[in-house]
């Protein structure tokens, strides 16, 4: 045995406090004295510690949803895991994470992904944090059998080898996604040699010996420190419990099972310590029944402070990360630039001003970007600046994760159709990690995407999507209307400490107007009155800001009507206030938005206005709505201007409130 004794006695340790954790909660589950679910590792306790044994401080982890054996392995407190999963702010997440999203960045460890191969981007972004940060630790993304048929996993092997980050892809086969076999679902006997396809370096070892996994993470771990390049490790397993607590395990024999028993991890390293003469049999059961004590008064301390639960309140104070102060100046200096020079100048100024800041996506850099909005900048910020494959679920996860680290990712979807591609990442990771962890990691990052019609792309590229991250919580949503409004709201996007999903209209980029010097910024979540008026008022953002003004003009020209027009510029959180307040004086409401009338912001805006009873009972007339039609965009020209709202059908509307 190369081991020491005592990194023998910890691994051992190890190994029977994370069986007998688990034991616990499988009794407490049965007890009914847990809620909600749970997924086991009974059984592949080597791998967990294999892996621990041989990571430095500082390696950052990312397990799976069967997370419990690995966050123990890296240190985390047995008693904080098991308030966790009782719900008690004592948990690691004071209860907020639960059995599948323990976060312990005291232990490296962000975060479990209870979506399955979602972590392995995430891991993959830590990597590329740390490489830009110049440090020697490395990112280590767990996952299973079933998590290899994921698209993300693939994409983040590509992405990792391609751009050369230290990450260790930990594969721990078990031989079963939940129920199906692997052998069934999985094209090959293989899953390691896969990597040859990405030149990414690998090997398979037997997950049920502790010094051979040990040993094969020591090589997988030097290779990455020495080369910067990705390892990928297929650990071969099995867990000896069903998929989570209610699985019988139907789908497999007595007979499989009863084999895989006799090659138990901690059996076998018990006895081997004993033949080496290492340990004797009496030390062995020594190790073994203090470390079962431990856990067991772990569970009796974590029973004391179950009740002990974080309010409403206190747990609604983590959906989004507190702000930093900025001061907000008036502006004193402005030139005329369109709207796309503008956010371009946005994203210079602010490289340039804090080197956290990288920009990633799809042909940003010598091609200038798919609209030409990136242009120059690859020349003067190459180090910043982050060109992609093809992979939006990828490169959006790599930057969620990189963000998570402290960087300041600024994403660019080529159209805002493809956050569709990578809405995992934006809904289930980005939106919630700050609450999850309880305040531990933040998102700060910014996705940039082009929406709206207007340029024959037909229905898969001028969508506006907007409002379907609206019943998001977690997420700060931005949709500009001019050049100047463009380049103050990206600037305050940027120094975010949350992420922002910023929407730019295609028909807005050559538009010109003034825009303001790099000290200007505008707050995130305060609407801008564009207009000012008594007769009614006009809600509206994105380019649909533009097409409210006209028909303004044209309704006090003609009708001598003054509208007030709103742009809410910032679409989550809306500021309803400002809204109210406009209506109140004015007695009339018409919201118009490109994207479909149904599930719009137009309802939102609309109940902030009758949820208001002083606000409600001076309305003159009904509020009205004015969007998209409920349609694909078509490709047709003369269809397509007619699916969106006009000059011509916002004045109809809004003499129709006048009975015109």
């Amino acid at each position: 045995m190369d081991l020491s004794r005592e990194t023998a006695q910890r691994a051992l340790s190890t190994m029977v406090r994370s069986r007998h954790f688990e034991e616990c909660v499988d009794g407490f589950f049965k007890r009914k004295e847990m809620h909600g679910t749970t997924h086991l590792a009974i059984g592949q306790e080597a791998s967990q510690v294999g892996l621990a044994l041989a990571l430095r401080e500082g390696d950052w982890i990312v397990p799976t949803h069967r997370c419990h054996g690995h966050t123990l392995a890296r240190g985390s407190s047995e008693r904080k895991m098991f308030s966790e999963m009782f719900g008690s702010r004592d948990g690691l997440s004071k209860g907020l994470g639960g059995s599948m999203h323990m976060s312990d960045v005291q232990t490296w460890n962000p975060g479990s992904s209870a979506v399955v191969g979602s972590g392995v981007g995430l891991a993959t972004g830590l990597a590329f944090a740390l490489k830009m940060q110049e440090s020697s630790a490395i990112s280590v993304a767990i996952f299973g059998d079933g998590a290899t048929s994921r698209g993300v996993v693939h994409e983040s092997m590509n992405l990792a080898s391609v751009w050369d980050l230290p990450v260790l892809f930990f594969c721990e086969n078990n031989s079963y996604g939940m129920s199906a076999a692997t052998s069934r679902v999985v094209a090959t006997s293989d899953i390691a040699a896969r990597s040859s396809g990405y030149n990414i370096e690998y090997n398979t070892v037997d997950g049920n010996d502790l010094e051979a996994v040990y040993d094969a993470v020591q090589t997988a771990v030097h290779s990455i420190r020495t080369t910067g390049r990705p390892y990928f490790l297929e650990v071969k397993t099995y867990r000896l419990c069903g998929h989570s607590k209610n699985d019988p395990c139907l789908y497999r024999s007595r007979e499989e099972e009863a084999l895989w028993h006799t090659r138990d991890p901690i059996i076998r390293f018990s006895s081997r310590l004993i033949q080496s003469g290492l340990f004797s049999e009496q030390e062995v059961s020594s190790i073994i029944t203090e470390a079962k004590k431990a856990v067991e008064k772990s569970a009796e301390e974590a029973i004391k402070l179950k009740d002990d639960r974080l309010s409403m309140e206190e747990a609604l104070a983590f959906v989004l990360a507190p702000e930093d102060d900025e001061q907000y100046q008036v502006v004193h200096k402005t030139q005329r630039m369109s709207y796309r020079d503008a956010i371009r100048e946005a994203l210079g100024e602010e490289m340039a001003r804090d080197g956290r800041v990288h920009l990633i996506g799809e042909d940003i850099g010598l091609y200038g970007g798919c609209f030409k909005v990136t242009g120059d900048l690859f020349s003067r910020f190459g180090a910043q600046m982050h060109e992609t494959p093809v992979s939006e679920e990828g490169f959006t996860s790599l930057a969620v994760g990189s963000a998570m680290l402290g960087l300041r990712p600024v994403v660019e979807l080529m159209y805002g159709d493809f956050s569709t591609l990578a809405s995992d990442s934006i809904i289930n990771h980005a939106a919630k990690i700050h609450y999850m962890s309880a305040g531990q990691l933040s998102c700060p990052m910014v996705l940039r995407a082009p929406i709206g019609s207007g340029t024959g792309h037909g229905s898969q590229h001028t969508q506006s999507l907007e409002s379907m991250f609206a019943n998001v919580p977690g997420l700060i949503i931005v949709a500009p209307s001019c050049p100047g409004d463009a380049k103050a709201l990206l600037k305050s996007a940027i120094r975010s400490n949350n992420p922002v999903l910023y929407f730019e209209h295609k028909g807005l980029y050559n538009n010109i107007g003034p825009v303001g010097d790099e000290h200007y910024l505008l707050p995130l979540g305060r609407a801008i009155v564009k207009k000012r008026g008594v007769h009614l008022t006009i809600v509206s953002y994105s380019r649909s800001v533009t097409i409210a003004l006209e028909a303004a003009a044209r309704l006090a020209l003609q009708d001598e009507i003054e509208a007030e027009v709103i742009d809410l510029a910032t679409l989550k959180p809306m500021d309803t206030r400002t809204v109210v307040q406009s209506v109140k004086k004015t007695g009339r409401l018409l919201v118009v938005h490109d994207s479909p009338v149904y599930g719009g912001f137009a309802a939102e805006v609309i109940a902030a206005v009758t949820d208001d009873s002083d606000c409600f009972h001076l309305l003159k007339a009904p509020p009205k709505r004015l969007g998209g039609v409920e349609s694909p965009i078509p490709f047709s020209l003369e269809l397509e201007r007619m699916v969106v709202p006009s000059v011509d059908g916002v004045v109809a509307a809004a003499r129709s409130l006048f009975g015109h």
